[in-house]
């Protein structure tokens, strides 16, 4: 809930629009019959409903965020697109790998009164050439900001946004550059008035209108749980007045996933993820480290840095076991990169293949830090 508006928003909607765990109903009775079933193997799967049948999947979503509290939710998904056109023909027995069209809708609710509603739509053309993400959504999210007590000071974070982005790859590559705009109109308000001194002249009414130069690079052999290829992106955000925000600030991030096998059922998962701003940027859209089994938001600084490792183990085709540990550091405006705290997490998870065809796999990880444990509800990888 503390990311820049614009990589919160886009990661939000990337796992939005990823989520898929449960009961479906078909919307067309009058195709062939509907079986939940992979005639492949005969375990239980989605796929033929997700992209022959192309029924709208209601997903159950379950909030385990410590910075939110335990929470429920709703979503739609509608899948379309090159791979549920290689579904519908018999003789196709591995889909391409260019990413299906999704839609989605969805709203959830918290135990501390969080709540916010989204929707969302991802779509390529021309053979994945050209790749489209946008969205809207609107928050109401009650959190806390630690600052230079490392005391939690509980705030209200509400607000409209918007997410436009369009990529375009470059030549015959896996490379893709575009741009990304985000506005975000917001309210924040310290419960009780206290705000924080450190914060200085603390404004309840912001908007954030910003632009950023986006380079991506995709090797992914599946976008949604990966065994091989990576994944990188390199953002530059400007936020100005003229960008239709009052905030005037710069962010430089950097973040890259690779997977590699190192048997046929071992695969070693690396991340690296940095951000790093200038300018007066909002105290929630501040730089923090992002690591399972750290509550969102508490080691926040002017920068952060976050690194990963996972290490997975295919049981069977269907079923996978997980171990991971990462570590990170936030820094720059409170406390120098020497003084400040190294964060360090460790844990581990399962997946199941719930969707073959999509490549979409459905699971739980448990990680633990510095006095604090959280579990978390996954659809396909933890890194987006």
């Amino acid at each position: 809930m503390h990311r820049d508006p614009a990589s919160k928003l886009a990661r939000l909607t990337a796992a939005i629009v990823v989520a898929s765990t449960a009961v479906a109903v078909d919307v067309h009775a009058d195709e062939q019959p509907l079986s939940f079933f992979d005639p492949e193997d005969g375990q239980l799967d989605m796929s033929d409903f997700l992209l022959k049948h192309k029924g709208a999947l209601p997903v159950p979503i379950v909030i385990t965020e410590p910075a939110v509290g335990y929470g429920l939710g709703l979503g739609l998904l509608f899948f379309s697109g090159p791979i549920a056109d290689a579904a519908t023909d018999t003789t196709a027995d591995h889909p391409d790998r260019v990413p299906p069209n999704v839609t989605a809708l969805g709203g959830l609710y918290t135990a501390n009164g969080t709540w916010a509603a989204a929707a969302a739509h991802f779509h390529t053309w021309d053979d994945d050439r050209y790749r489209y993400l946008g969205a809207l959504a609107k928050v109401d999210a009650h959190l806390d900001y630690f600052g230079l007590s490392s005391q939690p000071r509980a705030y209200t974070l509400q607000g409209n946004a918007l997410l436009q982005q369009f990529l375009v790859r470059m030549g015959n590559t896996r490379w893709y550059g575009g741009v990304r705009y985000v506005f975000f109109d917001s309210s924040s308000t310290f419960t009780g008035g206290s705000v924080p001194g450190e914060l200085g002249h603390f404004q309840k009414d912001q908007r954030i209108g910003a632009g950023s130069l986006i380079v991506d690079h995709d090797s992914r052999d599946n976008i949604f749980y990966p065994a091989s290829g990576s994944f990188a992106e390199f953002e530059t955000q400007f936020a100005r007045p003229g960008f239709g925000g009052t905030e005037n600030y710069n962010v430089y991030a950097a973040r890259g996933f690779t997977w590699i096998p190192l048997t046929h059922t071992l695969i070693l998962g690396l991340r690296l993820d940095t951000k790093f701003s200038t300018g007066d940027i909002p105290f929630y859209a501040q730089p923090y480290v992002d690591l399972r089994g750290v509550q969102k938001g508490r080691y926040q600084d002017r920068n952060a840095l976050a690194a990963e490792a996972e290490l997975r183990w295919d049981v069977t085709p269907r079923w996978s076991l997980l171990g991971f540990t990462g570590v990170g550091k936030a820094y720059g405006r409170l406390q120098s990169f020497s003084q400040a705290q190294n964060v360090q997490s460790v844990g581990a998870g399962f997946r199941y293949l719930i969707a073959r065809k999509l490549g979409v796999s459905i699971g739980i990880d448990v990680a633990h830090s510095k006095d604090q444990n959280a579990f978390y509800i996954q659809v396909g990888s933890a890194w987006r």
